[in-house]
């Protein structure tokens, strides 16, 4: 069975790591699941989501040229519903404010956190997350832009 970007798989959960979890998958491959693709809530140990041995079913989100193998188990499965107060109001317009002029689709940007400590806390995440990669990338002595080889 050859799977690609976009597969279901079932595997088993071979490693942790800080930065996430290695997974068996049929054909005697791995593949990685990143933190940031393990659950659709904050993953700040990946530990409390998951354990060694343990069946699980990814998607493949990609393969990069060296074969390596990206997975995700958030997107293996339904996203939560959202809940209720969140989204559009029910009469479809945004807010008392009069619509531009520009007739076209636009989509809304992203909610901001409405805080500075939430901004701050959203800031040191996606900090975290970059220095955990950078680290691993040092240890095995790679490039993120494959410059060495």
């Amino acid at each position: 069975m050859e799977f690609g970007v976009g597969s279901i798989l079932e595997g088993k959960v071979t490693g942790i790591t800080k930065f996430g979890a290695f997974v068996s998958l049929p054909e005697n491959k791995s593949g990685l699941v990143h933190i940031s693709e393990i659950a659709y809530s904050y993953v700040n140990d990946v530990k409390d989501h998951l354990k060694e041995g343990q069946s699980v079913k990814v998607k493949v989100i990609g393969i990069d040229e060296n074969g390596r193998i990206n997975l995700s188990i958030k997107k293996a499965m339904d996203p939560p519903p959202r809940p209720a107060g969140q989204g559009r109001p029910m009469n479809g317009s945004r807010s008392g404010a009069p619509r531009s002029q520009g007739g076209g689709f636009r989509r809304s940007a992203p909610a901001e956190p409405a805080t500075f400590e939430d901004r701050l806390k959203q800031f040191m995440q996606a900090s975290d997350s970059k220095l955990s990669e950078l680290r691993y990338m040092d240890k095995r002595g790679g490039s993120r832009r494959g410059g060495r080889k």
